[in-house]
């Protein structure tokens, strides 16, 4: 781990009593926790969007199962993808509804690709996509 830099950061009172709620409703330990938490993020979305080599995410999918082939058309376009789908969990929701969450690791375009590939499946429901740069930050 890095050492530890201090700094100072101006904010209207209006702006901090904001990220206080922030702070509060997202339960950091601190400002600083925080801070660190979005900077993370701002970057990660940054690398994504520069083609980052080596992203990681998950994919969850909610989908109905009882969808003419939709189950053989995802697990097809897995298979397909070996090199970029890590793991999988699949649960039952419901007598129809099935959740799957798709690991995955490779190149952040690959990835997003992918994943709208198998949100854009007629009979899923719900799709997110959440990644994180695998690179060192």
């Amino acid at each position: 781990m890095s050492d530890i830099v201090r700094f100072s950061v101006s904010l209207e009172d209006d702006l901090l009593e904001q990220f206080d709620r922030y702070c509060k409703q997202e339960q950091f330990a601190t400002r600083s926790e925080a801070v660190r938490q979005l900077i993370r993020d701002t970057l990660t979305t940054r690398a994504w969007q520069s083609e980052c080599q080596d992203a990681a995410g998950t994919l969850t999918l909610v989908y109905d199962h009882h969808r003419a082939q939709l189950g053989e058309r995802l697990t097809k376009l897995q298979h397909d993808h070996t090199d970029l789908i890590v793991s999988t969990l699949h649960a039952h929701l419901t007598h129809d509804l099935c959740l799957e969450v798709i690991v995955l690791r490779g190149p952040a375009a690959q990835l997003q690709h992918i994943a709208a590939q198998l949100r854009g499946m007629r009979g899923v429901y719900k799709g997110e996509l959440v990644m994180a740069s695998a690179e060192g930050q």
